[in-house]
């Protein structure tokens, strides 16, 4: 057995023979916050906006570094 299904099984020894309400209730969020990390939530214009960004690169919409950089400069100045 590898050390992760040992960590793993180790835990769940734990979880079964322990009692404490408490404990049981902090695991179960530390599990939650970890289940959803890494999950973006985005609002309906950022969505939007991705697949747009997304067409302008299928159709070739695009504009190098240095045009934008000189682009930046003009509305700047």
């Amino acid at each position: 057995m590898d050390s992760l299904d040992s960590i793993k099984n180790s835990l769940i020894d734990n979880i079964l023979a322990t009692n404490n309400e408490e404990l049981l209730n902090v695991i179960f969020s530390i599990f939650k916050v970890a289940k959803t990390e890494g999950k973006i939530s985005l609002t309906k214009e950022q969505s939007e906006m991705l697949i747009l960004g997304e067409k302008d690169i299928e159709y070739g919409n695009l504009v190098s570094t240095e045009e934008l950089d000189k682009l930046d400069k003009e509305w700047l100045y």
